[in-house]
């Protein structure tokens, strides 16, 4: 039972981390043809945000916000709903940059008034996948607690059933890294398990045939940017839900317990590098842990005030509710920390965007 305890926690910063690392590492080639990012030939081998230092973007902080409404509120729906809902309208008033455009829609109606039922726009972009591979994580030993989190999750910002689905297929991945990555043959066997799970789910067929070719290309030993050409994508990983949840998964069929393999080979695709690499990085970190993840990658991430001490403590507490049953106060950064810290990164974000006007083209 200790070992178990002990694993879960391992997993819960795993993933929190992991997506932190992803996101930071894919996040200054975030929108780059793969064509181009080929001539810039970048090494994958460190940060290089700033001056070999790594930021996150929206992925990771969606992961902590969400795992923040689930420490909040102990993994009742309702109350995870009003929470997360909240923790979005306070995130999009500090001015984050880089903001999707249907969760920037969605997060804009609850701030005007509109009720969190009320709120998300029709789009299968692959926010609500972004942030759900924690509460798979945390109860993917309870499906039906799972499929509703992520309902939930997924319904504040986006409702087409695509982005539900795939946010599912995350969250299953993510908690199937958990309890089962030592096994073999991890592509067959998740795949069985994902088909149980949205059995009754309308649609679940196209993106359970995208999954198939993912686990029958990974099984051949095919590379996840072969994978993506043969798909079509040679030109990047889009932010469509079923393109982005396919590619993801084959990097972790490919990779289950090779942090850094699994997220170089999504951002050698290019296209949402960022995301891609965050989501992939919380289902590889969550079957591997923190030791799992590059040291050198941690130290570099200039993180503030949500540092990786800050990521740790909230990966602590949110094991804690879930081990316990028992809500706690979320931890959060002082906002008017936060609002520096966002001006400073939209500042360097910028700065990318000045330097992709020069060559290589």
């Amino acid at each position: 039972m200790q070992q178990a305890d002990n694993i879960l926690q391992q997993s819960i910063t795993g993933c929190i981390l992991g997506t932190a690392v992803g996101d930071a590492i894919g996040l200054p080639y975030e929108g780059i043809p793969k064509r181009r990012l080929q001539k810039l030939k970048p090494p994958l081998d460190r940060h290089r945000f700033l001056f070999g230092r790594g930021m996150v973007s929206d992925d990771t902080e969606h992961t902590c916000m969400v795992a923040q409404a689930v420490a909040a509120s102990a993994g009742d729906v309702d109350e995870f709903s009003r929470i997360l809902s909240s923790l979005l309208k306070t995130w999009l008033l500090s001015v984050p940059a880089g903001t999707g455009m249907a969760t920037a829609r969605a997060i804009a109606k609850l701030l005007v008034g509109f009720p969190i039922e009320k709120s998300g726009v029709f789009s299968a972009g692959n926010g609500p996948a972004m942030r759900s591979a924690i509460i798979g994580v945390c109860f993917g030993n309870d499906p039906d607690r799972m499929r509703s989190l992520v309902r939930a999750s997924t319904r504040i910002t986006h409702t087409d059933p695509k982005a539900e689905l795939g946010a599912l297929a995350v969250a299953a991945a993510a908690y199937y890294s958990t309890a089962h990555h030592a096994e073999d043959d991890v592509p067959a066997h998740y795949l069985e398990y994902l088909s149980d799970l949205v059995s009754n789910e309308s649609g679940s067929n196209e993106l359970l045939n995208l999954i198939a070719k993912a686990a029958a290309s990974a099984n051949a030993g095919e590379t996840t940017a072969s994978f993506a050409a043969a798909m079509g994508w040679e030109k990047g990983i889009s932010g469509y839900i079923y393109a982005t949840v396919p590619a993801v998964l084959h990097a972790w069929f490919r990779h289950p317990d090779d942090y850094a393999s699994a997220i170089t080979g999504l951002i050698e695709c290019g296209g949402d590098t960022d995301t891609t690499a965050a989501i992939a990085g919380a289902i590889v970190g969550a079957g591997v842990g923190v030791e799992g993840i590059p040291d050198i990658w941690l130290q570099e991430l200039m993180e503030w005030p949500c540092s990786v001490v800050w990521m740790e403590k909230l990966g602590r507490q949110l094991y804690e509710v879930i081990n316990g049953g028992i809500a706690q106060k979320p931890i959060r950064p002082a906002a008017p920390f936060v609002l520096a810290r966002n001006a400073f990164f939209l500042a360097v974000v910028l700065g990318h965007g000045f330097r992709r006007l020069l060559p290589p083209y």
